[in-house]
């Protein structure tokens, strides 16, 4: 009996480490082998078939279409196609099939299902083909800014890439990528003004990007060097900037979350038109810090903004093992009264 035990614990572990095995690097220009952009979104073809990027494990988002209400139970009841369609019209119902069950799209800003038995919806304006979603609040950005939202999107992946390699290395102890979430850091810090505060946790350095902080000030803090603002007291990826109100990263898991309402509650008593935003994933949500921070925010109606990056996963923990609940969201919420939104990377 155990060597079986054994035999199927190294076949799990093997198994494991194949899922998060990075996909291998483009070939380097001059070694006679064809090399292709992987960055936002494309993939070496050498990286096809991988285990790495095999969908049916750790579960994936796909989206899928359905026709009928926009709830997760008329999706669960409709006939859906394993891979999602193309040339669909704009405003046509869809769903993500997500760990813990399908959370359907929605084009209006109405977030919260009729029933407690149906999962927080997820707001989108527009469509797979880039379409807008008739109904939805689309406001159009100019090109400049969408250059720059791109622009920053981009060079995060690229320093992603070469600090993960040089820690991959031996050249720096510690590094998180921030892969398939470079539109979250992005996008959000667009909307926020420079007098807002940003409470991190450690997958947001391009908040940090997108406000200013430069490419040799993130590796000052990596190599921890005499440049670094923490004088190289700090673990690699904890970033912070006193001059764009960016709260240095915690290594302990939501700790930053009553941080973010205590300021938040500051600015408030400072009677400051500004608020302060705090990130953090799914797993973040199981420690007991969340739920004293919605009490505290609900209490004293501080303005803050609770971030959370739900992907499916905490590390190697899916929320059907963090959750007694599917529609996790509304039942954090629901005794804080609080207003909520799905935040999901795929």
């Amino acid at each position: 009996m155990a060597s079986l035990w054994l035999a199927r614990a190294s076949s799990q572990l093997a198994r494991r480490a194949a899922a998060r095995r990075p996909p291998p690097r483009p070939a380097r220009h001059g070694s006679g082998q064809p090399t292709s952009s992987w960055f936002l979104g494309s993939v070496p073809q050498a990286a096809l078939g991988s285990p790495a990027l095999d969908t049916s494990r750790r579960g994936f988002c796909s989206v899928r279409r359905f026709a009928g209400e926009s709830s997760a139970a008329a999706a669960a009841a409709a006939v859906v196609d394993e891979e999602p369609e193309s040339g669909f019209a704009a405003g046509d119902q869809q769903a993500v099939d997500f760990p813990g069950g399908k959370v359907s799209f929605v084009a209006e800003m109405n977030f919260l299902p009729e029933s407690t038995r149906e999962r927080i919806n997820c707001y989108r304006v527009l469509d797979d083909d880039g379409r807008t979603i008739s109904g939805s609040r689309f406001q159009e950005v100019s090109r400049e800014l969408a250059l720059k939202m791109y622009s920053e999107m981009v060079t995060l992946q690229i320093m992603d890439t070469i600090f993960y390699e040089a820690q991959r290395q031996g050249r720096i102890s510690f590094y998180l990528t921030s892969n398939g979430e470079e539109a979250i850091n992005i996008a959000s810090a667009a909307a926020l003004s420079m007098d807002d505060i940003v409470l991190p946790q450690y997958r947001e350095p391009g908040v940090l990007l997108w406000r200013g902080f430069t490419l040799q000030e993130f590796a000052n803090q990596c190599f921890g060097n005499k440049l670094d603002y923490g004088k190289g007291r700090q673990m690699p990826i904890h970033y912070g900037s006193n001059r764009l109100n960016y709260f240095t990263v915690s290594s302990p898991i939501a700790t930053q979350l009553p941080h973010a309402v205590g300021a938040a509650y500051s600015l408030k008593m400072d009677k400051k038109d500004a608020c302060a935003i705090t990130y953090f994933g799914d797993g973040g949500t199981s420690e007991g810090d969340f739920h004293a921070a919605l009490n505290f925010a609900a209490v004293m109606e501080a303005p803050v903004i609770f971030f959370c990056r739900n992907n499916g996963w905490a590390i190697s923990t899916p929320t059907t093992e963090q959750f007694r609940s599917s529609n996790s969201v509304s039942s954090y919420t629901d005794p804080w009264q609080l207003q909520v939104n799905n935040a999901m990377s795929c």
